[in-house]
């Protein structure tokens, strides 16, 4: 199987409603730009496999609660995907490639797996952009049944969620931030997350080329990222790349000179501009 005929092309995504943005394909396109070489249909056909295997029994239970148990038992218990503790930033774990192949991964792209198998099974599972650990939502009833993927699906209560959004939030979370944190998550903004993480972590190790690349394909999935336009500037800059970042960095403060970072966009822009350096285009 040709890969360019299962994957989209980035140059397409922009103009691609949310819920037409494939989640596995374009998460297999984000691994794709570290392993060119990755065997896409392999990664595919590992995906429908896990849900083959347990199609049999999902089929014969009604409740939902129960197939999601069948498929948490059956993803980790049996098939050993579990979160890397020891390794929790390695860029593996974001690359979903690796994640199938080492079954170890970061709360996100766990979240993917389990989201794409229980998809193929009926199973309405929805991702959550909980802020500091990406968890997945069940509708059940009237309500949702809230799950760690990283913990191995572990349900999470309405006082753990509380807890967990503390930090965030300060000491009181109210009930209607709590719900609006619970919202689906698009499959882009899944995207957009996974990304930004492996921004992150190329930013903290000085990997500015990796880093630029990232935020590169942010904006093909939402070209009016005010953030990623600013970050793109920056890795250029960092790089050495004075047009590229005087180019992101000018239009950023054009597009929003009233941003909070504003003033230091621009004296960052000033001073790469009164550096002497000759221009060089980014490639």
């Amino acid at each position: 199987m040709n890969d360019e005929t299962t994957l989209p092309a980035w140059a397409t995504l922009a103009e691609t409603d949310d819920d037409q943005v494939p989640l596995l394909g374009c998460a297999l396109l984000i691994a794709r730009d570290e392993y060119p070489d990755l065997d896409v249909a392999a990664c595919l056909a590992q995906v429908e496999a896990h849900a083959a295997s347990l199609r049999p029994v999902v089929e014969t239970l009604d409740d939902a609660p129960l197939k999601m148990q069948a498929i948490n038992r059956r993803l980790f218990e049996e098939l050993g995907y579990a979160g890397d503790h020891d390794e929790y930033y390695d860029p593996r774990n974001s690359y979903l490639n690796m994640v199938l192949h080492r079954r170890l991964g970061n709360p996100i792209s766990l979240a993917v797996i389990q989201m794409e198998v229980a998809r193929r099974l009926g199973v309405p599972l929805d991702g959550i952009s909980f802020p500091g650990h990406f968890l997945v939502r069940l509708p059940v009833g009237d309500g949702m049944l809230v799950m760690d993927p990283f913990n191995r699906g572990r349900p999470l209560g309405t006082e753990e969620l509380r807890r967990r959004a503390k930090p965030h939030f300060g000491d009181e979370v109210p009930d209607e931030a709590l719900f609006d944190i619970l919202s689906p998550a698009p499959n882009r903004a899944i995207l957009m997350r996974i990304l930004r993480n492996l921004h992150a972590l190329y930013v903290g190790t000085g990997d500015w080329a990796r880093a630029v690349r990232c935020m590169d394909r942010v904006l093909s999935l939402l070209p009016d990222n005010a953030e990623a336009l600013r970050d793109r500037g920056m890795g250029y800059a960092e790089m050495g790349h004075v047009a590229g970042a005087a180019h992101d960095l000018g239009d950023y403060l054009r597009r929003w000179p009233e941003a909070d970072d504003a003033d230091e966009v621009r004296g960052r822009l000033l001073a790469l501009l009164g550096d002497g350096r000759r221009p060089s285009r980014p490639h």
